[in-house]
């Protein structure tokens, strides 16, 4: 028995929407931090291209810093250049950072499943500050993972890097032997060459980076056997809300047999109101009684067709008024009489019902209920 449970509470089964959904509003959500460095240093290297008035701003700034004096002799201040390197910064910090943050908000947005917000995620936890459990961080599996995935990040970047330096190592040798436009030049032939190398190495880093990612995040909201009844017991399991449940089945169950089994109490019935096949609602009265109408069968969906159709068997008028059956099917019962508010409503039906069957050719008439007795289908009040 101890081996059984202890197989039991093993978590091997994947977890369900409620844990992952819980998981979320604690600010759980699959992230690679590979993944954003990729996407950004992508983005970040075509807006150098989209740009590159960007670029020949930059070098004329940056020429202006070697050059002493020329503010001077045009009266300008030297604080003036600065002033002009500072704008320059913060031009270049907009245009590149406003893309930058919504390509980060967008690459989250596809590793999650959507965008998650939550405070529990930022909310200060005492535990962050012991130093011990930083340590078991640290040399966890999970640190592990971590440690391996830089190393190999390092070298294969550096195996790139060194193959394309070796490449177009004789023209750096001599860039410094030329001016600094010419120099710069040079760098940007041949920087292209090498950010591409690098961000295929960093894509299939990334990839590789957010399937361990999805991996352990699955891996960490797995659910043992028992974790599944627990939550099946906090939701619609609990034996209250089973019982409760139970009841209602059964009640409902109830109401159609006895539904199904008036059926046979159609003979007696001298009118029929439809809806025109979602509900019927037999009635009996006979005229000069002084007692109200009684409802002898009735019922909904399959229920009613079987009315309509052993009605018609039996030559019995009917009416078609929705707002009327719905009213009589959700306020009346088997064997009951009618509710007295709608006595008018069921006089005017039966009549209209006995000159049809004596072979008068009238005009259907407007049935109206009381607002309080008007339902939908489903038995909602007040649905006009």
């Amino acid at each position: 028995m101890a081996e059984d449970k202890d197989e039991s509470q093993e978590k091997t089964q994947d977890p369900t929407s409620r844990r992952i959904q819980k998981a979320r509003e604690d600010g759980k959500v699959v992230t690679s931090k590979e993944v954003q460095v990729f996407t950004i240093l992508t983005v970040g290297v075509i807006l150098m291209y989209v740009f590159p008035p960007l670029i020949e701003d930059f070098l004329k700034i940056t020429q202006s810093f070697f050059s002493f004096g020329p503010e001077l002799v045009a009266g300008r201040s030297p604080i003036a250049s600065i002033a002009v390197a500072i704008n320059f910064v913060i031009k270049v910090t907009v245009i590149f950072s406003t893309p930058l943050i919504f390509i980060c908000i967008i690459s989250q947005f596809l590793m999650g499943d959507g965008l998650n917000f939550s405070f529990k995620a930022i909310h200060w936890k005492a535990s962050k500050m012991n130093p011990i459990t930083g340590l078991k961080r640290i040399f966890s599996t999970k640190g592990l993972v971590e440690l391996v995935k830089a190393l190999i990040k390092v070298f294969f970047l550096g195996i790139v890097g060194y193959f394309v330096f070796i490449k177009y190592l004789p023209d750096l040798v001599h860039i410094s032997e030329a001016n600094l436009f010419s120099a710069l030049n040079r760098l940007v032939s041949f920087f292209p060459i090498l950010v591409i190398a690098l961000l295929v190495v960093l894509f299939f880093i990334a990839a590789l980076d957010f399937a361990w990612q999805k991996y352990d995040y699955i891996k960490s909201l797995r659910m043992s056997h028992q974790d599944i009844k627990d939550e099946y017991k906090d939701t619609d399991g609990q034996p209250e809300v089973k019982n409760k449940i139970r009841k209602l089945q059964m009640a409902a169950a109830s109401k159609t047999r006895k539904e199904t089994s008036s059926i046979d109490n159609l003979n007696e019935a001298t009118a029929i109101i439809t809806n025109p096949t979602h509900f019927a609602v037999a009635l009996k009265y006979e005229v000069g009684d002084s007692n109200a109408p009684v409802i002898v069968a009735k019922g909904r969906g399959k229920n009613a067709e079987l009315i309509i159709d052993k009605a018609k068997k039996l030559n019995i008028g009917n009416m078609r008024s929705p707002i009327l059956a719905r009213a009589l099917y959700f306020t009346c019962e088997i064997g009951d009489e009618i509710l007295s508010k709608l006595y008018n409503a069921v006089a005017i039906a039966l009549a209209y019902i006995y000159k049809v069957n004596n072979g008068e050719e009238i005009e259907k008439p407007e049935i109206e209920v009381p607002e309080d007795l008007i339902f939908d289908e489903n038995g909602k009040q007040n649905v006009q």
